[in-house]
C-alpha cells in the first residue's frame, strides 16, 4: 500500500504527533464514506491494530491503513491555506482528486 504526504501537511502532522499525550500514535487515514468509484477520506491519530497495515512515507510519518480497504492505496494528504484551512486527503491513483 501507498501513502503520499505534501510538505504542508507533513508539517502540521509533526507538530501534532511531537506533543507529549501523542508520542505513541500514528496517523490513520479512513474511508469516511464510499459510493461508485470513490470514497471520501477521514483522518485521526491511533494505535495500529492486528490487521492494520502501516506504512513509512518520505516525510517520516508512518500512515495506518486497512489493507482490506483498496480505495486507500494511493491517498494523499494534503493541507491547504486556501480557500479553506484544513486537510485534504485524496486518491489521484484512483481517480478521485477532491471533494464534488
Amino acid at each position: 500500500m501507498n501513502c503520499k504526504i505534501t510538505r504542508n501537511a507533513a508539517k502540521v502532522l509533526k507538530k501534532e504527533l511531537d506533543k507529549e499525550e501523542n508520542k505513541q500514535l500514528k496517523v490513520r487515514v479512513l474511508v469516511t464514506h464510499a459510493h461508485g468509484d470513490h470514497a471520501h477520506y477521514g483522518m485521526d491519530l491511533d494505535t495500529p491494530q492486528e490487521n492494520d497495515v502501516v506504512v513509512a512515507t518520505d516525510k517520516d510519518i508512518d500512515v495506518i491503513l486497512d489493507p482490506n480497504e483498496p480505495l486507500l492505496d494511493g491517498v494523499k494528504i494534503d493541507y491547504l491555506y486556501f480557500p479553506e484551512e484544513g486537510f485534504v486527503i485524496t486518491n489521484p491513483s484512483k481517480g478521485n482528486h477532491g471533494d464534488h
